[in-house]
């Protein structure tokens, strides 16, 4: 017998057992959830081997947002401390870090609602007052706004991607750079103060890429269109970084923290290289475990060698189904834990039935535990400049 006629036989049994099924080849791509038929060890970590500091969580947002911009101080909780405390208490969570605590009313009601009520389980982050960056004196003003947030005990202050690729001049609607000098007056004023900055000035590879069939988040990017960042209205990925590092550079005494494995979780060595680089940068790695999952080896050796740069972040956000990877909750933490505690591979890497990047799965990188222990209980200002040097 022929290998074709082999062929043939094997397709027509193939048709056979297909035979009254219903079938649908015009499945939507957003309902496929595929269920995995490997067969592989589970370990279920109930509670973290420390007690952690979530230096990456958000309680909140501006209560009116355009063009990625907070337009008004008030704040839009997305839960209140009483939903949150009973998980936090479950998994051993020790304190959650909103990075998203607003300025001037928005920040005091931050402060308000979480630091204070519950001290020592929250602690909340400024914001920069972009809405006002065009107006005459800024630069000194921005820096006061630091000193006077610091004094009604914000902890540190959070750059969001408005910065770099949203904010624009009002007269040419070019986007300003992150490497702005309006703003040097505000990093020296953290430095000064000894509060760290957390920034996020990128998003992943592929939010720069085409949306096509070449894309590895193809289906995340269909659901989300407007998480795309490419074409000309955009700078290129690495132009963001690299503005990114010469403000490290500039501001040596002020400690920044890299949001998201440094917006590099796809390219450890490059992550690595600003470590080397800066001692006054440090990284954490919320929302990014899918992607250090599927290289389990290399973020074993990166957590191993930079141990004491590293912080313990989720990305949280309470009732946040819009961020599957994000959503706040008992799983989220197991997950995460599991990721660090174990030697498990090929499981979920976000608490939800359809994950963002469809349906691949990670692998835990079984971190070493002193460096799970540092990275889990860092607190956001532990890795300053001079911590940090070797």
């Amino acid at each position: 017998m022929t290998r074709r006629s082999l062929f043939a036989l094997s397709l027509g049994g193939f048709a056979a057992a297909l035979r009254g099924q219903q079938l649908d080849p015009d499945l939507p791509l957003r309902d496929y959830e595929p269920h995995s038929a490997l067969t592989v060890p589970e370990t279920k970590i109930e509670r973290a081997a420390f007690p952690v500091i979530d230096m990456h969580t958000h309680m909140g947002f501006a209560a009116r947002r355009e063009e990625g911009q907070p337009d008004q101080g008030q704040r839009r909780f997305l839960a209140p401390p009483n939903e949150l405390l009973p998980v936090m208490d479950r998994r051993n969570l020790r304190m959650l870090v909103n990075l998203t605590g607003g300025y001037d009313k928005g920040l005091e009601d931050s402060i308000e609602t979480f630091d204070k009520a519950h001290k020592g389980r929250f602690l909340s982050f400024t914001e920069p007052w972009f809405s006002r960056a065009e107006e005459p004196g800024y630069a000194k003003f921005q820096a006061q706004q630091i000193e006077v947030a610091r004094n009604r005990g914000a902890g540190g202050l959070k750059i969001l991607k408005t910065l770099g690729l949203y904010l624009r001049t009002q007269e040419t609607g070019k986007l300003v750079a992150i490497d702005d000098k309006r703003f040097d007056e505000m990093w020296d004023a953290c430095g000064q103060l000894g509060i760290p900055v957390s920034i996020h000035i990128a998003d992943p590879v592929a939010f720069f890429d085409p949306i096509d069939r070449h894309n590895e988040r193809f289906e995340e990017l269909v659901n989300h269109p407007d998480w795309s960042f490419y074409g000309p209205d955009f700078p290129k990925r690495q132009e963001l970084i690299d503005a990114r590092n010469r403000v490290i550079a500039r501001h040596r005494n002020t400690q920044f923290i890299g949001l998201h494995v440094g917006n590099n979780s796809e390219n450890l060595a490059a992550c690595a290289a600003s470590l080397d680089r800066y001692p006054n940068f440090s990284v954490e790695f919320g929302a990014r475990i899918g992607e250090l999952g599927r290289q389990p080896r290399e973020s074993r050796k990166f957590f191993d060698k930079y141990q004491d740069r590293i912080m313990f972040g989720t990305d949280a956000t309470p009732n946040g189904v819009q961020y599957p990877q994000q959503l706040f909750g008992d799983l989220l933490y197991q997950i995460y834990f599991r990721f660090l505690e174990t030697e498990d591979e090929y499981f979920d890497y976000a608490p939800a039935p359809c994950r963002p990047k469809g349906a691949g799965r990670s692998t835990a990188s079984a971190c070493p535990r002193t460096s799970c222990a540092r990275s889990t209980t860092k607190t956001p200002n532990a890795c300053s400049p001079p911590a940090c040097k070797k």
